[in-house]
């Protein structure tokens, strides 16, 4: 086995390793996983070894931090951000999903497990810093922590109102997010969509404003995390990128990245009841569309691969990105068209038909799914907004937000539900 290896585990035990393949990356599944009947790490990695080099730098690729963040990184750790075996060597002990990255040999010293429990100051000094200290990562630190995208976070663990780091193997059981830069109120922003999910019915990733001083933050609960017998577990998880094989830098539907139809036609492939799982799917778009989330793209949904069996993720990541425009280069267009439109106030009808046929769903009881939504939407929103103000979070900027979001839930009631023409006397 190449010197440089990393070894990629699962669920505790060995699934296979990691190398480097310049300019991508090399997998390979570990006997002893493909003969005891392991799942796959990816819908793109398939236990027969059939995949390309691509599929698996997609799949490591989409356990990094993206942009900005990546840079940052690389310069703290010293060493390229281009480099994904380096950051992973570095930070791959605690990713998104049960997997897990060691240096060969490393893994048995990496299962002491413990956790850093921080006071409010230090708390506080973490929040401040971690622009500026993403993942808090240090060259042979103790911490390797990792997760995937453009904003500012931290895994947690999160016990009896006390937040911590993890350290070793211990599984973090939240995500920590700093508020975004230039950007006003958005930790309410997302903590908002949060509960107008559950009010619709739609399963949500909990988001919980907190503060401590003059600092404001965001505590995500992993639902790639469970709680048995009072130890945390693992749970696997990848997002629509990594299962189509699709990297990072391609999430954009507009540079070559996927579309509603293909998310539609890989989660059919891979949940173990499709007609219970599409649905949600659809719901997950839905709410995005509602809240004006123009930066739902193919990372922003996932597939949880739970004892249950296979099936979407809860919903997560969702703000209203579009009341955002003005103050910082937002894009105006949609990261996934519906029907061929990107353009939301374009969105009609016949867009709304050929998104629901290519997905493979039934146009009339969809419709009529979305109708609902729509109409339930703007008292769901405005119950939220309440429901956040009497726990003492508000902000000024939440009124443009849900009233941009009400107006979205209108265009989609009218897209769904067309004006009748008038009929003559």
């Amino acid at each position: 086995m190449n010197q440089r290896a990393l070894e990629v585990w699962c669920f505790g035990e060995l699934a296979g390793h990691l190398t480097e393949a310049d300019p991508l990356l090399r997998f390979t599944y570990a006997p002893s996983w493909v003969s005891a009947g392991r799942p796959v790490l990816s819908q793109s990695l398939p236990l027969d070894g059939s995949f390309t080099d691509a599929a698996a730098y997609a799949f490591f690729d989409g356990l990094l931090p993206e942009g900005d963040i990546r840079e940052l990184l690389g310069s703290r750790l010293g060493v390229s951000s281009n480099n994904d075996y380096s950051l992973l060597e570095q930070i791959g002990g605690d990713c998104a999903g049960a997997v897990s990255l060691y240096p060969v040999g490393r893994a048995s010293i990496a299962s002491v497990a413990g956790v850093r429990w921080m006071s409010e100051r230090e708390l506080r000094d973490l929040v401040v810093e971690l622009p500026s200290r993403p993942m808090f990562a240090e060259p042979d630190g103790e911490m390797r922590l990792s997760l995937a995208g453009a904003q500012d976070k931290i895994p947690v663990v999160v016990e009896n109102g006390r937040v911590g780091l993890a350290m070793g193997g211990q599984p973090s059981t939240h995500i920590l997010k700093t508020p975004i830069k230039r950007l006003p109120a958005t930790v309410l922003n997302e903590a908002l969509w949060s509960r107008v999910g559950d009010r619709l019915g739609i399963v949500c990733a909990m988001s919980t404003p907190h503060r401590v001083e003059d600092v404001e933050m965001l505590l995500v609960d992993r639902y790639d995390r469970s709680v048995i017998d009072g130890e945390v577990i693992r749970l696997h998880q990848e997002d629509f990128c990594q299962a189509l094989g699709v990297p990072s830098s391609r999430k954009y539907e507009r540079e070559g990245g996927p579309g509603l139809a293909q998310c539609f036609q890989m989660l059919r492939s891979a949940s173990r009841v499709p007609a219970k799982e599409l649905p949600k799917l659809l719901d997950a778009w839905a709410l995005s569309f509602i809240a004006a989330n123009h930066d739902a793209h193919a990372k922003n949904f996932s597939i949880l691969y739970s004892p249950g069996g296979t099936g979407l993720a809860p919903v997560y990541d969702v703000l209203n990105t579009a009341a955002y425009w003005k103050v910082k280069e937002m894009d105006r267009k949609m990261a996934m068209a519906v029907g061929g439109e990107y353009r939301p106030a374009y969105i009609r009808a016949r867009h709304i038909d050929r998104m629901l046929s290519h997905a493979g769903l039934g146009v009339a009881p969809s419709r009529r799914r979305l109708a609902w939504l729509a109409a339930e939407a703007p008292q769901a929103i405005v119950d939220a907004r309440q429901k956040l103000a009497d726990e003492f979070w508000d902000h000024p900027h939440l009124n443009q937000i849900v009233q941009m979001s009400v107006k979205r839930a209108e265009t989609l009631a009218d897209a769904v539900v067309p004006a009748r023409p008038a009929t003559r006397k």
